[in-house]
């Protein structure tokens, strides 16, 4: 046995007993417009919202504000017959030249503009934080008003991995300069399928 795997082994052997999520119910949000307050912070923080009805408008837009020559890929069924489908079994490094990737979101919160995303649904883990620009789709009713509620439905998921993506990348750590892009996508959208 090696010292790894005796260290791991010595760790699952000491794990503490599992305890119940703490009651969230004193945090819960106002679930009135929801739609307009998520759409309010997330252009807040850089990013773009559009509000519409069928894959057919999501597709029309994605025509119009993108460049159809570069690489635009999706992992949704709904747009595979127009962009190019995102394998799961194809090595991550393919992916690097990606200028579009369009892929559904669980859910989205407004209180932060953030949506969850998990390995389950990105196609390749790779794929949110590698692409030039990322668009993702979220139904209109899953918009949950605040954090707590997106941690009750992700508390006891079963997930291997996920995160809450708010916004285009950006960090300002250096001299102050905003810098876009810094860690992942230049740019983000949301598309609210009502």
């Amino acid at each position: 046995m090696s010292t790894r795997e005796k260290i791991l082994g010595e760790v699952l052997q000491n794990q503490p007993s599992s305890l119940p999520l703490p009651d969230i119910s004193r945090f819960r949000g106002e679930k009135q417009e929801v739609v307009q307050k998520y759409k309010a912070v997330f252009e807040s923080i850089g990013g773009t919202v559009f509000l519409v009805d069928d894959f057919s408008a999501i597709q029309a837009i994605i025509h119009e504000q993108y460049d159809p020559e570069k690489r635009i890929a999706t992992t949704l069924q709904q747009l595979a017959g127009n962009f190019e489908s995102i394998d799961p079994n194809v090595a991550p490094h393919t992916y690097e030249d990606i200028e579009l990737a369009i892929i559904q979101g669980h859910f989205a919160v407004a209180e932060n503009g953030a949506v969850w995303l998990s390995d389950e649904i990105m196609g390749q883990r790779i794929i949110p934080y590698i692409c030039q620009h990322l668009a993702v789709v979220v139904k209109a009713g899953t918009i949950v008003p605040t954090l707590h509620e997106a941690y009750d439905l992700i508390g006891e998921g079963t997930y291997g991995f996920g995160g809450f993506i708010g916004g285009p990348s950006k960090t300002a750590d250096i001299e102050q300069a905003l810098v876009l892009g810094a860690h992942g996508p230049l740019s983000m959208v949301v598309f609210i399928l009502k």
